[in-house]
């Protein structure tokens, strides 16, 4: 059960749906990674090696274009690609818009064991939408993109008085 919010208007309330998203996020991030890790597994993946073949299936990507489209450093996505590569899951290939930094790429192997994941994936996005229900599903993807867009578009605070309130006269 939550527990109540302040009187609206205030910015206590504010604060305090910050602070639920937050940790609801957080919690969320657990619960994905958990559920990543269990359905990467049987493929031989781990979730972070399933994030990072997941983000250049399309198209091969530079690690720092990888970094910047999960949200997490260059050097630990560095890190997961050579390991990919390592393991014959990915490879690195020539990148035409930039001499030293290089495209990762998935390999045979790599596309062979994301798919892998596939009916697991499907059988648990099922659940979930039974679960949620497919106007709820489609809804709340809705809003985690809009949070993460409005998140992307706040400049970053320059002193701790103006990430607290906005100026009214900017």
């Amino acid at each position: 059960m939550l527990e109540p919010l302040s009187p609206p208007g205030s910015t206590r309330t504010r604060q305090d749906l910050l602070s639920r998203t937050a940790l609801g996020v957080f919690r969320l991030n657990g619960q994905f990674l958990s559920l990543s890790e269990e359905l990467a597994r049987p493929a031989g993946l781990t979730a972070a090696w399933w994030q990072v073949l997941g983000a250049v299936l399309r198209e091969p990507l530079p690690v720092a274009g990888i970094a910047r489209s999960m949200g997490i450093t260059r050097q630990s996505v560095q890190r997961i690609a050579d390991l990919l590569v390592d393991k014959g899951l990915a490879e690195y290939a020539p990148n035409p818009a930039h001499r030293r930094a290089k495209l990762l790429r998935p390999t045979e192997e790599g596309r062979a064991a994301v798919d892998r994941i596939g009916p697991g994936h499907a059988a648990m996005a099922a659940r979930l939408a039974a679960e949620l229900g497919d106007d709820a599903f489609t809804d709340t993807v809705r809003v985690l993109e809009r949070l993460a867009a409005a998140l992307d578009a706040l400049p970053a605070p320059r002193d701790p008085a103006q990430a607290a309130e906005p100026d009214p006269a900017a």
